[in-house]
């Protein structure tokens, strides 16, 4: 039930953006920030934990926490360019590169069958980009930015997963979004966005994105790192593309091509069997 619960919360995180007003870097900030704070509350019950940690693991945490800043801030951003479904495609095409870099460096084999069952997964959702897909300069720049943030979201997980055999889940994660916090704050200083005073509207959303994409998403996610095989894990978030299309369509009136349907279910179809198979 973890994995499902992470998705349907991650599906949020779109919408939640979209609704805001704010400068992406800021957003990324206040995300952050937030769910920092709250998991500060749960910190005392951890000190043991935080003393264990090697000095090689607080720099994997360290580069965990970057790596999350840009793919935060750099995902956030393309969604000032480019349509939900494209962003959000784009972002979670990253299964094919985690499932190399975790069978080549962490060990963990990966089967055929596994592998062509991501490939079927991202062909669901390269159908999902394709009919979303709009030729202009601006949209083709939202896309870089959905492909640098892929980049980023895959080094996060690869050095989560080193983390996450090591350390539990809370300890984890307030560190990252910490670290993960003080990147975004750095970058911020070159908008000079982030620490102005917003509209309780905006502060209602950076909330809702600590809580629910974050908190319910990203943080069970990395608990379930734990437990599951990385490929396994990352697979499953490609149905947050067609969470956040349903979203899109409920919310902010964004309907889905017949396509987009289908894609949506060749993509279940690819996740489902990954996990059958991984």
């Amino acid at each position: 039930m973890a994995i499902p619960l992470a998705v349907v919360a991650v599906s949020f995180a779109a919408i939640f953006v979209r609704l805001s007003d704010s400068h992406p870097i800021s957003i990324s900030f206040h995300r952050m920030l937030f769910s920092t704070l709250v998991l500060s509350i749960f910190v005392p019950n951890y000190l043991e934990d935080f003393k264990r940690i090697t000095n090689k693991g607080w720099f994997v945490l360290l580069s965990a926490g970057f790596f999350l800043a840009a793919h935060m801030g750099l995902w956030v951003a393309s969604l000032d360019y480019t349509t939900v479904a494209s962003s959000v495609v784009l972002v979670t095409s990253h299964p094919l590169l985690v499932a190399w870099i975790s069978s080549h460096y962490l060990g963990e084999k990966t089967s055929k069958r596994a592998y062509l069952s991501i490939i079927l997964a991202l062909g669901g959702i390269t159908i999902m980009a394709v009919t979303d897909y709009k030729f202009s300069e601006w949209g083709l720049f939202g896309d870089f930015l959905a492909l640098l943030s892929m980049i980023a979201v895959t080094g996060y997980i690869i050095r989560g997963r080193q983390m996450r055999k090591k350390l539990s889940v809370i300890p984890y994660v307030f560190t990252v979004y910490g670290f993960s916090t003080l990147f975004l704050g750095v970058f911020s200083l070159f908008f000079s966005t982030s620490f102005k005073i917003y509209p309780i509207r905006e502060y209602l959303l950076f909330i809702a994105l600590a809580l629910i994409p974050t908190m319910l998403g990203h943080t069970v996610y990395n608990w379930a790192l734990k437990h599951v095989k990385t490929r396994v894990a990352s697979v499953s978030l490609l149905g947050e593309p067609i969470g956040a299309s349903i979203l899109a369509f409920l919310i902010l009136n964004e309907v889905p091509p017949n396509l987009t349907i289908l894609g949506a279910i060749i993509a279940l179809i690819g996740i489902f069997l990954c996990e059958k198979y991984g």
